[in-house]
């Protein structure tokens, strides 16, 4: 019974949500490997992939890769541009209709949110009742599945949503947890990567349980204060509360070059262009900021981020474009870029009576 349930939480995650958006809107795509992403151009393309539908994955393709070797595992598959645009406005409508049900709601991506089900869930039966009614409601507005997670606590609640994708529903209650993610390998722990993963292998721990059992003593001499969250998750205990995130956090925008470059003017006029891409973004949302920050991505892939704090808040072009070119400084004739970016945070709304200082830089 989850009568014993201090809290009810379901993870919610839409299924390869752009490829399962694109499918739903062009029936013709359903069943065939489709790559979500920039031009491939053939094989030459400079770009990544952001998603693949399930049939795409099994050739190998996978979120984040080079779109060159995408196309090279797959030259057959559909590849289509990144229409965010689209995305979004689905996005917008389900996560209304999952807010509906809950009692307390987090977005924590366009396509994936957890919900508080606590006052509506009791047994077995009824988790299951809400569970299908809110995967058949996602179906039959948008024309898209999604895969539920149920739990105690947040973080099994998403490591057992991603449990039986695509289209899964895995129940985990209390008197389960320890059972479920016992044989689990580490590396379904969220914020497990892969060095902290390799780490743990050599001190033997390889799942779960044999983390939920490991000293805590050897493990912070390792990990720090980390190795606390991390041993208590893998006894399932997880007693965070969800938070409605409606604040905008950030506004970033990136473009990656159509061949390694360390041409100094042409890196100034992609990053030039970025700024003010954002700052257009800025005042349409209506926002200052008082951080900027600058990613660099190099032709090995190695990827450095760098940030700017001000003493003010502002919304003036010309602050985010010095401090970018500041930033910038670091970089330039290390190596050839693949790919810059630029994003402004610490935002405020704007308030009409504000002053804002834009004159001190």
């Amino acid at each position: 019974m989850i009568h014993s349930w201090n809290n009810v939480i379901f993870h919610i995650d839409m299924d390869s949500f752009f490829a399962s958006v694109e499918s739903s809107k062009r029936p013709e795509l359903k069943g065939l490997p489709l790559v979500i992403g920039s031009d491939p151009k053939s094989g030459s393309g400079r770009g990544v992939v952001s998603t693949c539908s399930y049939e795409a994955r099994r050739f190998g393709i996978h979120s984040a890769m080079p779109i060159s070797k995408a196309y090279r595992l797959c030259p057959d598959a559909v590849f289509l541009p990144v229409n965010s645009k689209l995305y979004k406005e689905v996005s917008d409508r389900i996560m209304r209709i999952l807010r509906s049900y809950a009692d307390r709601f987090e977005q924590v991506s366009i396509d994936e949110a957890y919900l508080d089900m606590s006052s509506k869930v009791c047994d077995h039966t009824t988790a299951t009742k809400f569970a299908t009614q809110i995967k058949n409601k996602v179906v039959e507005t948008e024309g898209i599945t999604c895969s539920v997670g149920v739990a105690p606590g947040k973080t099994v609640a998403k490591i057992a949503s991603d449990h039986d994708k695509p289209n899964g529903l895995t129940i985990v209650q209390p008197t389960e947890v320890k059972q479920f993610l016992a044989p689990l390998p580490v590396a379904k722990i969220p914020g497990i990567g892969k060095k902290t993963e390799q780490i743990l292998k050599q001190m033997q721990i390889k799942d779960i349980g044999e983390l939920a059992d490991a000293d805590i003593q050897i493990l912070m001499n390792k990990f720090g204060k980390h190795a606390i969250s991390m041993k208590s998750i893998a006894n399932g205990i997880d007693v965070r509360e969800l938070k409605d995130k409606t604040e905008v956090k950030s506004i970033s925008k990136e473009d990656t070059f159509d061949f390694d470059t360390n041409d100094v003017d042409k890196i100034d006029s992609v990053l030039m262009s970025l700024c003010e891409d954002v700052h257009r973004t800025m005042l349409r949302k209506q926002f200052l900021f008082r951080t900027v920050t600058i990613k660099v991505r190099f032709k090995d892939f190695t990827t450095y981020t760098r940030a700017s704090t001000l003493p003010f808040t502002t919304n003036d072009l010309e602050t985010i474009k010095k401090c970018s070119r500041d930033l910038m400084q670091e970089f330039i004739d290390k190596d050839e870029f693949r790919l810059i970016g630029v994003g402004i945070t610490k935002l405020e709304k704007i308030d009409r009576k504000q002053t804002l200082i834009t004159d001190f830089i």
